[in-house]
């Protein structure tokens, strides 16, 4: 089978590539290598076809795809954002350029996609309060000011945390939760129109070697553990409850090959879309991590400094039992193993902050 990875020279998309020819996979990568993602050339395997070029671009998209049998597009601008000004650049990139990929797929006939989503598109995890399972508002200002962080019921009464599965309503919060939505979104409707087959992976919290440093679009390991490298001490943010599942990137890239694998089954439905969520199970705070991290490391400990962001979400955590049940998928890395590697691993060079 002939693969192309959209962003297959960044994070994610690099760990997909090595797994995949780990397995005897043909692997072309398309990335635009843009400069608040990239500090520098990739280092590629000598077997995988590389192109350069932006997936909005339909006649660079339309030569990578001459070929290809399967698509995993990773290719995305991430994170929350500075302010409101990255709104166009994440319309434009994740939503227009999913777009672009998906017309010229449907031109070249290319029927099986892979498509990396994110937990963003639910916004606040689930929750279970009086009156059975529930889906706080938005957070108050007024509350996170006075460091009030947990969310409430709709009569103030407090809420328990509860995994969230794919079933669950979506509700995006930021505008790159609303682009990934749109991918989805975009993804489903090409399905239904070209009779392709799509698996949208949710990912939760990845992590692993090879992250993007010194970058405010990065996740907060990556931050934490730029810190640490740096010789500083990690600021968690809130009082560092937030809980969240931390997923290595090994086992994002496995899931990724067994939506692959899915795509090609023989016999299933056609024009079909299937969403899953991508978790390692385990339930972990932030300043958890942070903690998990410095000592790993040897570093300063963490300090919890009770600022806030304006469109973080409390508590989000996965099931990820439709991927076990439905796709044999299982995490192989351990958070305190991944945590004990991730410690002392290489990240990727610093980067600009702003898109070129």
């Amino acid at each position: 089978m002939t693969l192309l990875v959209t962003g297959g020279a960044g994070f994610i998309g690099g760990a997909i590539v090595d797994a995949a020819l780990a397995r005897g996979e043909s692997v072309r990568v398309l990335d635009s290598l843009r400069a608040d993602v990239h500090g520098g050339e990739p280092r590629l395997d000598p077997r995988v076809e590389f192109v350069r070029g932006d997936v909005r671009d339909a006649a660079v998209v339309g030569e990578a795809l001459r070929g290809v049998e399967a698509v995993c597009h990773q290719a995305a601008k991430v994170g929350l954002g500075v302010d409101f000004s990255d709104a166009p650049d994440y319309v434009s990139s994740n939503e227009l350029g999913t777009a672009v990929l998906l017309a010229a797929m449907a031109a070249a006939g290319v029927h099986r996609l892979v498509l990396a989503s994110s937990m963003v598109v639910y916004g606040e995890g689930a929750y279970r309060g009086a009156s059975g399972r529930t889906r706080p508002a938005p957070r108050r200002l007024a509350d996170l000011d006075a460091g009030r962080f947990d969310p409430v019921g709709a009569n103030g009464e407090p809420l328990a945390p509860e995994l969230i599965d794919e079933d669950d309503p979506l509700d995006p919060r930021n505008v790159y939760a609303i682009s990934k939505l749109t991918q989805e979104h975009l993804a489903t409707s090409w399905a239904r129109s070209t009779g392709g087959r799509v698996v949208a992976l949710r990912y939760h919290n990845v992590y692993g070697p090879g992250m993007p440093q010194n970058t405010p679009y990065a996740g907060v390991a990556s931050l934490f553990r730029s810190a640490i490298e740096r010789g500083e001490a990690p600021r968690v943010f809130e009082d560092g409850r937030q809980r969240r599942d931390f997923v290595h990137v090994a086992d994002v890239a496995s899931a990724n090959l067994a939506a692959l694998d899915a795509t090609r089954a023989e016999g299933g439905e056609a024009g079909v879309s299937r969403a899953y969520n991508v978790g390692s199970g385990e339930v972990h705070a932030i300043g958890e991590l942070a903690g998990s991290l410095s000592r790993h490391a040897g570093g300063l400990a963490p300090i919890v400094t009770g600022e806030y962001r304006l469109g973080d979400v409390r508590h989000i955590t996965a099931s990820s039992a439709r991927l076990r049940a439905e796709l044999g998928w299982r995490p192989a890395i351990a958070f305190d193993d991944g945590m004990r590697e991730f410690a002392s691993a290489p990240l990727r060079a610093a980067v600009r902050a702003q898109a070129t």
